[in-house]
């Protein structure tokens, strides 16, 4: 019989978190992060990271394993989300995962194979030399030439994950989205997808808002400790909520414009994510209304009930 795990999933600003623990603690569950930027230490305010006080002792994983010039694969994220259910169902909890970074919990939970697609360092450098020298605008106009529906989804400042793109077409003659079609469509578990969404205009005033908190909460100075550190062309400082203020740090940008393209980011990156789970999961959705939340918290909370009792 396949493992029961619960994953809870949706944009930024949603309220995962708080749904969370509320289902952790009605069914007697540990939680698992599934956001790939929240493994690395000292990236707390950008990422939204649950604190000790909002976990209300309730057990979380993934969340600080690694230092912020170590590189995570979704490959990583595989083996540690994987050995993690193990561990948390083999004590008797109900494992639940709960993010946003799509791909990673995709390929955690149906069990992607990852090994096949390792990395080719020449043309990888190829690449590189290519950034170096010409800037990334040839090798982003070639992503859009060759797979215009993964140029969408990167931003060009995102260079690791374009040359990753063109890395794998040059690899394998096939796109991303051709090689994911590839992997697993069934999966080893027994998953119950709670998606939650919300109104857009609502959502995005969410997003502002929390941005707005998380500034006054110090996420600048957060973000300058890693930058004077010697952490910026790291794979952790292309997450958003930090790659907006190197340029500030350059002094190529000033602090008002930063902030408002953070805002910026994080709503197209919410626009993504409901995308993503939209199209590629079997997510029963519940819409979050002000004044209605309790209400339906007490409809994920029934169906869940039954999900764990159905054999």
């Amino acid at each position: 019989m396949k493992q029961k795990v619960i994953a809870i999933v949706g944009p930024t600003a949603v309220g995962k978190t708080s749904m969370s623990i509320e289902i952790a603690k009605t069914f007697d569950g540990e939680i698992i992060s599934g956001d790939a930027m929240q493994v690395y230490k000292g990236m707390d305010i950008g990422t939204a990271k649950i604190t000790e006080s909002e976990m209300q002792g309730i057990p979380h994983y993934m969340i600080d394993i690694k230092n912020p010039d170590e590189t995570f694969s979704a490959a990583d994220f595989k083996s540690y989300v994987q050995m993690y259910i193990t561990d948390i169902a083999a004590r008797g909890k109900v494992p639940i995962i709960v993010g946003g970074s799509g791909l990673y919990i995709q390929g955690a939970l149906y069990d992607f194979n990852f090994s096949k697609h390792k990395r080719n360092h020449a043309i990888v450098h190829k690449l590189e030399r290519i950034l170096a020298k010409e800037g990334i605008e040839p090798l982003y106009n070639k992503l859009k030439t060759i797979d215009p529906k993964q140029a969408e989804k990167i931003h060009p400042n995102n260079h690791r994950r374009v040359i990753r793109a063109l890395e794998i077409y040059e690899a394998t003659g096939m796109t991303m989205a051709e090689r994911q079609r590839q992997q697993n469509t069934e999966t080893p578990y027994d998953i119950f997808f709670v998606g939650l969404q919300m109104e857009r205009k609502l959502l995005y005033e969410r997003i502002n808002a929390r941005v707005d908190k998380m500034i006054k909460e110090g996420l600048v100075d957060e973000v300058r400790s890693l930058y004077e550190k010697g952490y910026e062309h790291c794979q952790s400082m292309q997450a958003i909520g930090y790659k907006e203020f190197l340029p500030y740090f350059r002094h190529e940008r000033s602090l008002e414009k930063s902030i408002d393209i953070l805002k910026r980011n994080s709503r197209r990156y919410a626009k993504r994510q409901y995308t993503w789970f939209k199209n590629k999961m079997k997510v029963t959705w519940y819409t979050m209304v002000p004044g209605e939340v309790d209400k339906q918290r007490r409809n994920i909370l029934r169906d869940l009930a039954g999900f764990l009792k159905k054999e």
